[in-house]
C-alpha cells in the first residue's frame, strides 16, 4: 500500500497534514526516515512508525492458474471471469491482476489488493520476467530463435524488446517451446510468432518474476506464502 495512503487512511489526515509528517521526520519504515510519500509497503515486510505508532496494513496476495475460457476481468455479461473462480469471502473489491491473461490463454494470475505492487510490476523499465509455454502450428527453429534474442518486429513496425525462445520439441505442422518475454505488449506471444510465420494454438503463463505456477491444479487459487512474499520484496518501491 501507498504510504501516504495508508497514513491518511489510519490517522485520518489530510493530504497538507500527510505532507507534514513527512516533512517533520515522523515517518519510519524499518527504522529510517522516509521522505518518499508514495513508497509501497506492507506490515508483513515492513516496520512503519508514524509519529511514533505502529502502523498496519492488511494486503490480500493471491496466486490463481486460470483455465482457458476465463477472462481476467471482475465482471462480464458473456463470460466467467477470474473472480467467479474464488470464494466470496476472496472477492475483495480492490483485488486486481498484475498482467491480464487473454480468454484462451491459460496459467498464472497473480492477484492482489495492492494496487502499488501491480503497478510497479507493470512497468517495462523493471523488466519483470514472465515466462509462457506456447505451442505453434509449425517449426521452431533457430532462425526464430536468434530473431527473438534480437527483437521481434510485428508488421505494424513495434519492435519488442529482446526475448528469449527455448525450443523443447520442433516437427514441421506442431512445436513446443518457453518464451521468456520482459515487457507486456497485447497479444505480445501470438504476435512474436506470427511475426516468424506461425500461429498459436495453445498459450500458458507459467511464472511473473518470482511467482512460479508450479502444481496449482486449473481453476485452483491460493494465497502467497510468507516466503513468496519476501521474494516481491525487492519490487516494494
Amino acid at each position: 500500500m501507498r504510504l501516504d495512503k495508508l497514513i491518511e487512511a489510519q490517522f485520518k489526515t489530510s493530504k497538507k497534514q500527510t505532507k507534514r509528517l513527512f516533512l517533520s521526520q515522523q515517518v519510519l519504515v524499518d527504522g529510517k526516515m522516509i521522505t518518499q510519500e508514495n513508497k509501497n509497503v506492507d506490515s508483513d515486510l515492513h516496520d512503519i512508525q508514524v509519529a511514533r505508532k505502529k502502523l498496519y496494513t492488511h494486503e490480500h496476495y493471491f496466486l490463481m492458474n486460470k483455465p482457458k475460457g476465463v477472462v481476467t476481468a471482475k465482471s462480464d455479461p458473456k463470460f466467467q471471469t477470474f473472480l467467479d473462480l474464488m470464494d466470496k469471502e476472496d472477492r475483495f473489491e480492490e483485488l486486481t491482476s498484475a498482467g491480464r491473461l487473454d480468454r484462451d490463454t491459460e496459467g498464472l494470475l497473480f492477484l492482489t489488493t495492492n494496487g502499488q505492487l501491480v503497478y510497479e510490476l507493470s512497468q517495462n523499465k523493471k523488466k519483470v520476467k514472465k515466462m509462457y509455454e506456447v505451442q505453434v502450428n509449425g517449426a521452431l527453429t533457430k532462425e526464430d530463435q536468434l530473431a527473438f534474442e534480437q527483437g521481434i518486429i510485428f508488421y505494424d513496425g513495434t519492435l519488442c524488446q529482446k526475448a528469449h525462445l527455448d525450443v523443447l520439441y520442433s516437427s514441421s505442422c506442431f512445436s513446443k517451446g518457453i518464451i521468456t518475454i520482459t515487457e507486456g505488449k497485447r497479444h505480445q506471444i501470438k504476435k512474436m510468432c506470427l511475426a516468424c510465420g506461425k500461429k498459436v494454438i495453445s498459450l500458458k503463463r507459467l511464472s511473473i518474476g518470482t511467482l512460479t505456477l508450479g502444481d496449482l491444479a486449473s481453476g485452483s487459487y491460493r494465497a502467497l506464502t510468507t516466503n513468496e512474499l519476501i521474494e516481491l520484496k525487492s519490487y516494494f518501491c
